[in-house]
């Protein structure tokens, strides 16, 4: 082979590389804007969806809980975070809550379950249930169906009621379930109903589950209004019926007029010394305390 025929050769190789490398890069140039903006595409997606599981979670499951703010962080065309800052009003006061760090991403969300599930406080002594980040007590609801509780069912309105300059939470699980007008009948004006305790799951245990999940909801604005946009909640989180306590509920209440349905307790706010008036009362089963904050002269109790 010649000089010039290898030259020729070395010339025709260059240009090749060089035809390669052009259209790589206009590959590449046209290619990864299309692979961004469908990564975006997808992340926003998932990101929609975790927003809007997160604020029905909080609607039909989060007794007393409000969301504050909720924005994604760290997110990226892959996933990313969402953080939702969350309070307790109890009786005019906002007490803090736990905050949640859930992710999502292309295919996946997933809730931070490792928060909302309380942490346990067991001693030979005592047992409850505590948010992690706060350290506030969680009320806790029985009910009526599980009749013996491993640490049995406690009645601490003696307690509650004895505190000075306080407000505070308290959840009351019944005796039997009640409709609305026979409950709103037996508690005092001057205490606060901030979220029905409608189901649960019961479980297999004899002893109760612990760290259950309530399902409930705030009746506060317009109790029936509250109640559809409830059971439109129900349906929305366990779309695929998997959730035999939901199902249950809806089989059993989906039809029937609001006014005839049963509820299982009430979370109450207000002033600790108003909750005497419920000491010794035969439909309260249990009332567990959650949450409380000291009185100030600046801030006005609601009631």
């Amino acid at each position: 082979m010649g000089p010039s025929l290898n030259n020729a050769l070395q010339k025709a190789k260059r240009k090749q590389l060089l035809k390669i490398i052009i259209i790589s890069l206009l590959v590449v140039l046209i290619v990864l804007p299309i692979l961004y903006k469908t990564g975006n595409y997808f992340a926003m997606k998932s990101t929609e969806r975790l927003h809007d599981r997160l604020f029905l979670y909080h609607a039909i499951a989060e007794p007393n809980i409000q969301i504050d703010s909720q924005v994604t962080r760290n997110s990226s065309m892959f996933g990313g975070n969402i953080i939702t800052n969350r309070s307790k009003n109890i009786n005019g006061y906002v007490v803090p809550w736990s905050t949640l760090t859930s992710s999502y991403d292309w295919l996946r969300t997933d809730i931070d379950h490792n928060e909302l599930i309380p942490g346990f406080y067991w001693t030979d002594t005592q047992f409850y249930e505590y948010d992690k980040q706060t350290k506030n007590k969680v009320a806790t609801f029985y009910h009526p169906s599980i009749h013996d509780y491993h640490d049995g069912v406690q009645n601490e309105l003696g307690e509650i009621s004895q505190m000075e300059n306080h407000v505070a939470e308290v959840a009351i699980s019944f005796d039997r379930p009640y409709t609305l007008q026979e409950i709103q009948a037996k508690i005092p004006d001057h205490l606060n109903i901030v979220w029905l305790y409608m189901t649960s799951p019961i479980g297999d245990e004899s002893n109760g589950p612990a760290g259950t999940v309530n399902y409930g909801f705030d009746p506060s604005d317009s109790p029936k209004e509250a109640y559809k946009s409830f059971l439109d909640g129900l349906e929305d989180y366990d779309v695929r019926g998997s959730n035999e306590a939901i199902q249950d509920f809806l089989k059993a209440n989906k039809n029937k007029p609001f006014d005839q349905v049963n509820i299982l307790g009430v979370m109450l706010t207000g002033q600790t010394e108003n909750f005497k008036a419920l000491k010794n009362q035969d439909f309260i089963r249990g009332a567990s305390v959650g949450a409380t904050a000291e009185i100030v002269p600046y801030i006005e109790p609601e009631k």
